[in-house]
């Protein structure tokens, strides 16, 4: 019957039908070449089996990453997923499709602005936030990275080198995680006597990077012995700017950057950063979204991140604490 070949080949069989009968059905199909119509079991079910990543960027490796392990998780559960850039994460992200709720399952998105999914959120379909604000009430589910810990990680790191007068090159973006390492990175110097932070906003490039620290390095008052960067890009662009004003790095400034990509050992010296674990978001992302399909909990605790401390930072000059990378001295920074 059609009852007794639709609970074979949905492996649904057990207790229904019998060992021997489902053989003979599995047989036939194999006889008969037989593959199931996907389209049509979706259309019964009310699945598309697809959904949707949302990113700021298709050119970064970071989301490169995130996007690898959303798709392989994805596609271990049969699933496939369409990618979508919104410029900046500040959008707005348009509904790609006619109709998103028909078209798709679900929504993942990766370090959105607050409003940059209205036109999505709209179409009523389940949506996982990955670096987002976990208060928002409008995302299904959200799934962080521990940044707040990295950036307390990196201040440590800084302070504890001996580093009082530190310039922020923070990402000119308004979404949730820079807001937080701004916030962050405030609170634990505001914590130790004679710290000095100054805030120098850029756009996320490297050319951003150069102006945002020769306009720190140059500007009145004691010269910052730190440039704490929001990402690796714009740190690539401070150590631009500095080797230009014959600055040498670790050994007249210190440079840190955020996320570490395949940039942050690339330049010389090699960057002291953040590394997030960007597959291993990705992947968490898409099983918490997974889960909310199949109406299971998504609650996930914030991913851990890590310091790594490389040639880029020192202790400042007249500090009296000895180095600990290694770094010969470059004369002019070259």
């Amino acid at each position: 019957s059609q009852a007794a070949v639709s609970l074979v080949l949905g492996d649904k069989w057990r207790g229904r039908v019998s060992p021997a009968k489902a053989e003979a059905v599995r047989a036939a199909a194999r006889d008969l070449g037989y593959r199931p119509n996907l389209a049509a079991r979706n259309l019964r079910m009310g699945r598309t089996r697809t959904v949707l990543l949302v990113v700021p960027a298709l050119t970064t490796e970071f989301y490169a990453r995130v996007y690898t392990g959303a798709a392989r998780v994805a596609a271990d559960h049969g699933f496939g997923v369409v990618l979508y850039p919104s410029p900046e994460g500040i959008g707005p992200a348009r509904d790609p499709f006619t109709s998103a709720a028909a078209t798709l399952d679900g929504v993942l998105a990766s370090s959105m602005a607050a409003d940059a999914l209205t036109a999505l959120r709209t179409a009523g379909l389940p949506l996982v936030m990955l670096d987002s604000d976990p208060d928002d009430e409008r995302a299904t589910a959200t799934v962080n990275l521990d940044i707040a810990g990295g950036v307390r990680q990196l201040a440590a790191h800084l302070l504890g080198l001996g580093h009082r007068h530190i310039a922020h090159l923070a990402a000119d973006v308004d979404s949730w995680t820079f807001v937080l390492r701004a916030r962050t990175l405030g609170a634990a110097l505001g914590q130790v006597p004679g710290a000095v932070l100054r805030r120098e906003p850029a756009e996320l490039s490297v050319a951003a990077g150069v102006h945002a620290a020769h306009t720190v390095l140059t500007g009145p008052g004691p010269r910052p012995t730190a440039l704490l960067c929001d990402d690796d890009i714009l740190a690539a662009g401070a150590l631009k700017a500095a080797r230009r004003l014959g600055l040498r790095v670790p050994e007249d400034v210190s440079v840190t950057g955020f996320d570490d990509l395949a940039l942050a050992v690339a330049v010389e010296p090699e960057l002291t950063t953040v590394r997030l674990p960007a597959e291993e978001f990705g992947e968490t992302g898409m099983r918490a979204l997974l889960a909310v399909l199949d109406g299971g909990p998504a609650a996930v605790p914030a991913l851990p991140v890590e310091l790594v401390a490389r040639g880029s930072t020192a202790p400042p000059a007249g500090a009296g604490i000895p180095s600990r990378n290694g770094n010969a001295a470059r004369p002019g920074g070259r």
